[in-house]
């Protein structure tokens, strides 16, 4: 008799609980929160920046509650794999590379790798790179470091940790050069104008997306609609004037296409 009435009692709860297994159930994002202004945390110490907000977008059109996982950014696609978040926004640059073990939505961003140099380098170009005594420096797992290794086999490699590391290497003169996409750079030359130049015109373009877990499908169908959604509704020029309106002035005022 106890048997019959815990089936019935789970029949009964069962039937009446129509949600669908992912409806209401949180989104974990995955994103490092070291790159402002898309990833980073507020004075409150709350996380914020572009990527927040398109994450919050992302959770209003599924239905979903959002939770952040900050972590470094080489642990993204592992945790990712393993379950441990659902997608990543956190300025991924969808390569063939990271294809292989992940999935990708559409594009959200265009960018590509371009150059911090010293000031006084002769450096003009990514062409200017490979040569014995240069030292690029580049971000652990990026994009960045993952062209270096594969063309730079004169130089001497600088692989680092923090953005803000990197660039504090050429402005000392101790690099010679930091490869990083067009956002960084420009940051980091406004931020030390008499010790850096930049050269923002890309020599690899690349494009963001959010990552999903291989075979996700539904949900990245889900994701493609949202963006699509999000980028007719005016979505990604509200975000670029509320985080990036400095920068899309400095990108009009030297001749360079911005981003979104």
């Amino acid at each position: 008799m106890r048997c019959v009435l815990l089936l019935l009692a789970t029949f009964i709860f069962s039937a009446c609980d129509k949600t669908p297994p992912a409806q209401g159930q949180a989104l974990r994002v995955g994103m490092s929160m070291n790159y402002p202004p898309f990833e980073m945390r507020d004075e409150l110490g709350e996380p914020a920046g572009v990527s927040v907000d398109l994450a919050h977008a992302l959770g209003t059109s599924l239905g979903r509650p959002v939770t952040f996982e900050n972590m470094p950014f080489d642990g993204l696609m592992p945790a990712l794999k393993t379950g441990r978040i659902d997608v990543v926004i956190s300025s991924m640059s969808a390569t063939d590379d990271r294809r292989q073990s992940i999935d990708f939505s559409e594009p959200y961003l265009r960018t590509g790798l371009c150059l911090l140099v010293g000031a006084k380098t002769d450096i003009q170009s990514a062409a200017n790179l490979d040569r014995p005594g240069r030292k690029v420096a580049v971000l652990k797992a990026t994009t960045g470091h993952l062209w270096a290794a594969d063309h730079l086999k004169q130089a001497d490699l600088l692989v680092l940790g923090e953005e803000s590391v990197a660039a504090l290497e050429v402005s000392q003169g101790k690099a010679d050069a930091f490869i990083y996409d067009q956002m960084s750079v420009l940051r980091n030359w406004l931020a030390r104008p008499d010790a850096t130049r930049a050269l923002l015109k890309p020599f690899r373009e690349e494009s963001w997306a959010i990552a999903l877990r291989k075979g996700d499908d539904e949900l990245r169908g889900k994701v493609n609609a949202f963006l699509t959604e999000f980028r007719g509704s005016g979505g990604f020029d509200r975000l670029g004037g509320k985080w990036l309106g400095g920068q899309k002035a400095q990108f009009s005022k030297l001749g360079v296409p911005f981003v979104f």
